[in-house]
């Protein structure tokens, strides 16, 4: 499917008019999965060409992705992950979680940058970090595209670690979203200790909903509402 690739352009308008030298990237994975935890990659690309073909992980098959992202991690000037674990987004929620995995991201590279390019339209980071929020820039930004495909591939490679032990659930196949054979071992099974017990799976799950964790206020709507959608991975 022909795509527009990526480009510097948001790179080049904070450096001319906030003055950021080092633009970080970011991007997640993993928001909409019932296990597994939510991984966030920081990448600092300079203004170099990208490898060819860089673009959403979303739109890259598999086998692709994987060669991009060993290309991407010797490319990139420097990249790091975070992550919050199943626990952390049960306690917290998926937006507290989310600014927590970032953080450990920006905070574990070798420099901090002075600017960060956010995919998609909510600023979950804030303060005190200087944030651009960009829609599908996982589509349209080098740095949030290569972390994009960095953040994929390392959390796939994890989830397929994390199911080694649990094979029912296809880990390896899924990464820990919703899918027919995770929902058969759900039911079967019930939770491994790498689900998220503040979801609504639970809900249609009656042997296994006493396990579920309730939290109050908005989040809870959030994560109800993602539990039941799945989102895309």
């Amino acid at each position: 499917m022909p795509y527009e690739a990526p480009t510097h352009t948001v790179e080049r308008s904070l450096r001319a008019t906030t003055g950021a030298k080092i633009i970080a990237g970011v991007d997640e994975v993993g928001r909409g999965a019932w296990a597994g935890p939510v991984t966030v990659c920081a990448a600092i690309t300079g203004l170099r060409r990208p490898p060819e073909g860089l673009t959403d992980s979303k739109l890259i098959s598999p086998k692709r992705r994987d060669e991009m992202a060993v290309l991407l991690e010797q490319w990139v000037t420097a990249h790091a992950l975070g992550h919050a674990s199943p626990e952390e987004i049960d306690e917290l929620g998926m937006t507290a979680a989310l600014r927590l995995a970032a953080v450990r991201a920006l905070d574990a590279l070798p420099v901090r940058p002075d600017a960060v390019i956010l995919d998609g339209k909510h600023d979950y980071l804030g303060g005190p970090w200087r944030v651009r929020t960009v829609i599908k820039g996982d589509q349209s930004c080098v740095a949030v595209a290569a972390a994009s495909v960095i953040a994929k591939v390392r959390r796939d490679k994890m989830m397929a670690e994390l199911g080694t032990d649990h094979a029912d659930f296809a880990f390896a196949a899924n990464a820990g979203y919703p899918s027919p054979v995770h929902r058969a071992a759900l039911e079967e099974w019930g939770p491994t200790p790498y689900h998220r017990l503040s979801w609504a799976y639970l809900d249609a799950l009656p042997q296994w909903r006493h396990l579920k964790k309730v939290r109050l206020g908005a989040e809870a709507c959030e994560l109800e509402i993602g539990g039941q959608l799945g989102f895309d991975f």
